[in-house]
């Protein structure tokens, strides 16, 4: 019984369930990401270059052997993916780099002012006499 109650503990801690937060809006993000680049950025570009779609940019190597099938290096879907990781790990960066600066902003705000030390206290009131004595 005890091996459950620890498996509950561990599965219900913050960490856990951020991370499982985390891995599904990192998978969703990664499919908006996806069309971003494939609906959006690279039909453009591929129009620039002369309207090359680069999910059909491949090469062929022969067969080495007869009766089996050429194979097929589809380096135009590895460049697609490449810019997918590019726009991907360019806007965490820009989420962590706010992040962080927020943080420092929370950082730099005192919490309150120290108490004045004793000297302090001793020349207010010297401060204050000689007030008193001037008036």
């Amino acid at each position: 019984m005890s091996i459950i109650k620890e498996f509950k503990a561990f599965a219900i801690k913050g960490n856990v369930v951020d991370l499982a937060v985390g891995v599904i809006i990192g998978t969703a993000f990664g499919k908006i990401v996806s069309s971003l680049v494939g609906d959006v950025v690279m039909p453009p570009i591929g129009y620039l270059i002369g309207g090359v779609n680069f999910s059909d940019l491949a090469f062929t190597l022969p067969a080495l052997l007869e009766g089996q099938a050429p194979v097929l290096v589809a380096y135009g879907k590895f460049l697609q993916t490449l810019i997918d990781f590019t726009i991907i790990a360019f806007v965490i960066f820009m989420v962590i780099k706010g992040l962080n600066r927020l943080k420092k902003k929370e950082e730099e705000v005192p919490a309150a002012p120290p108490a004045p030390s004793n000297e302090e206290l001793l020349l207010r009131e010297i401060r204050d006499l000689l007030k008193q004595q001037q008036k």
